[in-house]
């Protein structure tokens, strides 16, 4: 028996409200779409977007292409809903973003990417991390991609997008979801065999290469400080 999503409230987001930013060219997102029956070079531009809103720009490599979707959305015979779903079960994005994270970050990346929104609150993350632990990422997805939200502000012809509008300034807006790096989880660290980085004065600490202080390190003041303070 599979376990149903769990229920959880909405919570009022940005992306649900009224842009309130008017910079020229700042008012609306681009929309990428099939249906105005693109050209050769608008389809490209169409499959760039996809690639840079689901792998961000970080993770588009030519290992990361997947060229027999790609001949498939240019000659029509799959729509970019299609092509989105194919890029989210591909084996380079499992291994980028859903081995190198836990549940709960993979969530959140794929909420961002393919509903082009932040999750809702904490209920909404466990409640998507149980149908992943209990059924899988492919109905997670699944689950995502065939939502009401999804076809209601996507349908199968638009390139999901970060649904609110950002400030130009990074420094003064919220950066694009899909410009965030997927970075390691620090509780993942320890799955990975890396080493742990501690704070000077704990009585192991990671030096690299396992390199010996040299006379005038500080390390040694250090050392000194922290076996007195286990006296």
């Amino acid at each position: 028996m599979s376990i149903p999503i769990l229920n959880y409230s909405l919570s009022t987001q940005n992306q649900r409200v009224n842009s309130f930013e008017y910079l020229p060219g700042e008012e609306q997102p681009k929309v990428y779409t099939t249906d105005n029956l693109p050209t050769a070079l608008e389809m490209d531009q169409i499959i760039w977007a996809a690639y840079r809103q689901i792998f961000s720009e970080h993770q588009i490599l030519s290992n990361t292409r997947q060229v027999y979707l790609e001949s498939q959305l240019r000659f029509n015979q799959i729509k970019i809903k299609d092509f989105i779903k194919g890029l989210l079960l591909s084996d380079a994005f499992r291994l980028l973003n859903y081995d190198v994270n836990n549940n709960y970050r993979f969530v959140e990346m794929c909420v961002q990417r393919i509903l082009g929104r932040d999750i809702y609150n904490e209920r909404e993350k466990l409640a998507f991390s149980v149908i992943i632990g209990s059924q899988g990422i492919e109905v997670f997805i699944d689950l995502l991609i065939n939502s009401d939200e999804y076809l209601e502000n996507f349908g199968d012809s638009i390139v999901p997008y970060q649904r609110r509008r950002i400030i130009c300034q990074r420094n003064k807006g919220e950066i694009p979801f899909n410009l965030k790096t997927p970075r390691l989880n620090q509780s993942f660290l320890m799955k990975q065999g890396l080493p742990q980085l501690l704070w000077p004065g704990t009585v192991h600490r990671f030096r690299p290469q396992e390199q010996n202080p040299k006379a005038g390190d500080p390390a040694l003041f250090l050392d000194m400080v922290s076996s007195i303070s286990l006296l």
